[in-house]
């Protein structure tokens, strides 16, 4: 006969406290003493008990479980994402439920239909259309992340601060003795993409050269796509050193990719520059430079807003609406450095 299993009763008999606080200290809730706290807590993996978070659900109208759906669970840098997002719902004692639209709406849109019936708590999403369901108009807390969330009034977001991090990259490949990069970037329908090329244009304004004279291939955020785009740029390329701005890592390295098919060597005859930070860029040949977007901290810092959103309804400050971290730069092998070349030129 299988032996019972410890109830609440027993870890407050083991704790020395009242059923009642060691119900409260289980539930995570507060106004409770850290001594009592600890005696609880302890008491509950001595006897190895595990609480019934679906009785506790039904008895706090919450489920203890959040949803995130990203697009591409498949890409490192949203696996970044995910562990991150999976860490921060960890330490508050909540479970996530991670799905991948793979950049379509429709699969999108089941996703968040499966979280509603599974009635998470909130949920995190990288929206990629115009619409993210009715999650939000269902009263179910959201808060959003990448580049297409500030097209959504009212939701808050978090986000890689896309003109710094647009910027830097600009600024290095200068200082490298780079003028004008060519593009890659993704689907003319995507928001990031607009901004990405928007945050170029004025670099090349500001630095008195006409953004008309860009050379721009577009893509899916994919090695494939990244590979086609940069063997279409090599058809057309002229005489010279080229240089390369993939506006993500995955594509980058599919233009690595397409120059050794090519035969052309990176960094010496074509200069590569990736954007996001994942960390597969470490492992290619040459390694990927390129600028990294906070991919946990995103996560992290979104699942943080969301459960304050929880605990105090789904009302948010102003200054919580829009979040944006700054990028950085990881400097490796594939951006050649010409800035002495082009000092005894000038």
């Amino acid at each position: 006969m299988a032996a019972k299993a410890p109830t609440i009763i027993d870890v407050a008999k083991a704790a020395g406290v009242s059923k009642s606080t060691a119900a409260r200290v289980l539930a995570g809730l507060p106004n409770i003493s850290d001594t009592a706290r600890e005696r609880v807590r302890a008491a509950a993996v001595a006897i190895g008990y595990e609480r019934n978070t679906l009785a506790a659900g039904m008895r706090s109208g919450r489920s203890g479980l959040l949803g995130l759906v990203i697009p591409d669970i498949s890409n490192p840098f949203w696996a970044e994402v995910a562990r991150g997002a999976q860490d921060r719902a960890a330490a508050a004692d909540l479970s996530l439920m991670v799905m991948s639209s793979d950049w379509d709406p429709a699969t999108e849109a089941r996703h968040i239909q499966a979280l509603r019936r599974a009635r998470v708590d909130g949920a995190v999403i990288n929206p990629v259309s115009d619409q993210v369901g009715d999650l939000p108009g269902a009263g179910t807390p959201v808060v959003l992340i990448g580049s297409a969330a500030e097209a959504f009034a009212g939701i808050p977001s978090v986000g890689s601060d896309i003109h710094h991090a647009v910027t830097l990259g600009m600024d290095f490949l200068v200082s490298k003795g780079h003028d004008m990069p060519s593009l890659i970037l993704g689907p003319p329908s995507r928001l990031a993409r607009t901004r990405f090329l928007n945050v170029v244009r004025r670099h090349c304004i500001a630095r008195d050269r006409d953004p008309g004279d860009l050379a721009i291939e577009s893509a899916d955020y994919t090695v494939r796509g990244g590979r086609a785009a940069m063997h279409r740029l090599l058809a057309r390329r002229t005489v010279g050193h080229g240089c390369v701005f993939a506006a993500n890592d995955m594509m980058a390295l599919g233009a690595l990719m397409a120059l050794h098919e090519a035969g052309v060597n990176c960094p010496r005859d074509v200069s590569v520059l990736g954007f996001d930070g994942s960390p597969i860029g470490a492992c290619s040949a040459p390694q990927l430079t390129t600028i990294a977007k906070p991919a946990r901290e995103i996560a992290a810092r979104a699942v943080s807003m969301l459960i304050d959103r929880i605990d105090r309804g789904t009302a948010c400050a102003i200054e919580e609406l829009r979040v944006h971290l700054p990028g950085r730069l990881v400097e490796r092998a594939s951006v050649a450095d010409l800035s002495a070349a082009v000092r005894r030129r000038a």
